[in-house]
């Protein structure tokens, strides 16, 4: 292949169903992730982790921590720090209740893949070493949707970080999917005294890499990624800490890129509005080009 595009060998299929109305789209549902940065002398690196291959959706591709919002976080109340509510509401174009639960999402499944935990005791602390058995067993209740993440936060007496973190992009998965998922993209810097970890079922493997060899690595083919990954780490590049990006982040268009799929000339063009190089074209009776 020329570079690192994940493209499924039944989305051909999908698509041609989608076009000619006999496939109808599902809802997708609200989701997070967080592209954890830290700072090194080569500029700032960003926390990846390699889904296993076995995975039914994007198999060996590189990604970054995140997941589905927990319905549950939608009303609870969370003790929180950063900007209102209010303010996120208008950030993320969402009610105030779906606001608290995307950014609830966004730290907790940072915490749950990446063992970081973007909350502290006050509203101008972070916890520290989280890898005790106790924080663990809390983990594990939370991956189990055992616990919720305001019920965690409540047990151990903890305010959510919201100004640690920075809405980046929106992506919608294309219409001709099957699992679908309105998704939050956030940057964050990993808190002092925290240290990443592999705590994913999911991925075999976690990196930490500059955006600018993460990209590099891509293009050779050599790192798979799907094109919201790809994308947002050639947005990273023209930052040279993890703090220029988080100042950068609110002033970041967050209207949601949904891929868009059209018959022209004989073919089904396969195209993410304002990212041309993932344009596709699909003949109507064989392999995308």
């Amino acid at each position: 292949m020329a570079n690192g595009q994940w493209y499924p060998q039944e989305w051909p299929d999908r698509i041609r169903a989608l076009t000619d109305g006999t496939l109808t789209p599902v809802t997708p549902k609200r989701a997070a992730t967080v592209m954890l940065l830290k700072d090194t002398d080569g500029g700032p690196a960003v926390h990846m982790l390699r889904r296993r291959a076995s995975m039914a959706f994007a198999g060996g591709a590189y990604a970054y921590p995140g997941g589905g919002v927990d319905p549950r976080d939608d009303d609870h109340h969370v003790r929180w720090a950063g900007p209102a509510r209010a303010w996120w509401a208008d950030r993320l174009g969402v009610d105030e209740t779906a606001a608290q639960a995307i950014v609830c999402a966004a730290v907790r499944e940072t915490y749950e893949e990446a063992g970081v935990l973007l909350a502290g005791p006050t509203a101008e602390s972070v916890v520290g070493d989280t890898t005790g058995e106790d924080w663990e067993a809390d983990r594990a209740a939370l991956v189990a949707r055992d616990l919720s993440f305001a019920e965690f936060l409540d047990r151990r007496g903890l305010v959510l970080r919201s100004d640690l973190l920075g809405a980046w992009t929106r992506w919608i998965t294309p219409e001709f999917e099957a699992r679908r998922y309105d998704t939050w993209f956030f940057v964050a810097a990993l808190p002092e005294g925290q240290r990443t970890r592999n705590a994913s079922t999911e991925a075999d493997r976690t990196v930490w890499i500059r955006p600018q060899d993460a990209a590099a690595g891509y293009d050779k083919g050599e790192l798979l990624m799907l094109p919201p990954t790809i994308a947002t780490l050639r947005r990273l590049l023209p930052y040279a800490t993890a703090a220029e990006a988080l100042a950068a982040a609110p002033e970041r268009d967050l209207t949601p890129v949904l891929a868009r799929a059209r018959l022209e000339d004989g073919e089904i063009v396969l195209s993410w509005p304002g990212h041309d190089e993932f344009t596709k074209h699909i003949p109507t009776g064989g392999a995308p080009a």
